[in-house]
């Protein structure tokens, strides 16, 4: 097994040192899928739910959940965020919404966390402004589908 990077010598939590660490371009693409009843998709696409336009809000939380990430991950680095961008693709057929949120940066370290987190925290919010209408709303398959920057390189993952 492999050492891992958070735990120090004791086997206590600990931020990785990444000071000596060049700055690189850094960029991470993830997504996610929220699954609804096709009654509260067609309010979703009409804009008729009570708590307003919930692409809109959903979209606004999710790049705000990417500038607080270091607060919701205890051994988060902050980062420079340059770009947030959350965006919703519809399927009527599937009554899905699925969030892709990519996430650009310049540093020392990954954007890996932000953009996992603007996705968790968009489906979050689509959920709760439906939630009323609809107590079977599921949120899925939360992941990273691409990284590129710093030591490794580009990875693909879809």
């Amino acid at each position: 097994m492999s050492e891992l990077s958070h735990i120090d010598e004791a086997g206590r939590p600990r931020m990785v040192d990444v000071t000596a660490k060049p700055d690189t371009e850094r960029e991470a693409v993830a997504k996610g899928l929220v699954r609804m009843k096709a009654a509260t998709f067609e309010m979703i696409k009409k804009g008729d739910m009570a708590k307003g336009d919930v692409l809109t809000v959903a979209q606004l939380a999710g790049i705000m959940a990417t500038k607080e990430t270091p607060h919701l991950i205890p051994l988060c680095h902050p980062v420079l965020v340059g770009e947030s961008r959350v965006e919703f693709r519809l399927d009527e057929a599937e009554s899905t919404v699925e969030i892709t949120a990519t996430v650009k940066s310049s540093g020392k370290t990954g954007v890996e966390m932000e953009a996992l987190t603007a996705v968790a925290v968009a489906a979050l919010t689509i959920y709760d402004m439906c939630k009323a209408v609809d107590r079977g709303i599921h949120v899925e398959n939360i992941r990273l589908v691409a990284k590129s920057g710093g030591k490794s390189g580009t990875v693909k993952l879809e």
